[in-house]
């Protein structure tokens, strides 16, 4: 015979479940934004650092990217494989960020038609999964570090494409990779 929950013992459930999928939405993914937010940090400024010593292929520091790729989807891969609770929130963030990154891939696809001005383009796609991340998980950082991703953009765009590195780099350190530690620190809080 089944027990019936009082209105109270309702709402303590469904307050936990929701919880725990705000907990595994937000989860760990730390992990993806600090990895990434380092990647692309270091490249541009590897890039900017060899542009300027008139390097003759600056560019081939971006090949850090290849294993960056594989880490990242094996990681997803395996969180996704553990994950004790399948959210629509994470599936959400997950899906706005293949969107980001497939966006990304079709803007590099065009450097050589936006005169390689692509920095700017993709400063402003990152802030779009930042601030829409932060909605879905409800973290007011991820909103801030959109806006300072989009300031990054419009400063971006008024600099020439050397430049753009610099300025790349510094926006994501700031609107990436800050909310990227936060999200590690409160994750280790919750646990």
């Amino acid at each position: 015979m089944e027990k019936s929950l009082s209105s109270a013992e309702s709402l303590a459930i469904i307050t936990e479940m929701i919880s725990k999928a705000k907990r595994e939405t937000s989860g760990d993914g730390s992990y993806q934004l600090l990895l990434w937010g380092w990647a692309v940090s270091l490249c541009n400024v590897g890039q900017y650092i060899l542009q300027k010593l008139d390097f003759e292929k600056p560019y081939l520091v971006w090949l850090v990217l290849v294993p960056t790729v594989f880490l990242s989807v094996r990681w997803g891969y395996l969180k996704g494989k553990n994950s004790q609770v399948k959210s629509h929130l994470g599936t959400m963030v997950n899906r706005v960020w293949i969107a980001v990154f497939v966006a990304i891939l079709v803007v590099l696809s065009a450097m050589p038609i936006l005169g390689f001005n692509h920095n700017p383009v993709i400063l402003l796609l990152t802030a779009v999964g930042m601030y829409t991340t932060g909605c879905i998980i409800r973290t007011a950082l991820f909103t801030y570090g959109a806006v300072v991703l989009a300031i990054g953009a419009i400063i971006a765009f008024q600099l020439p494409v050397v430049e753009q590195n610099l300025v790349a780099a510094i926006a994501i350190i700031l609107g990436y990779l800050v909310p990227g530690y936060y999200l590690k620190n409160s994750y280790r809080g919750r646990v």
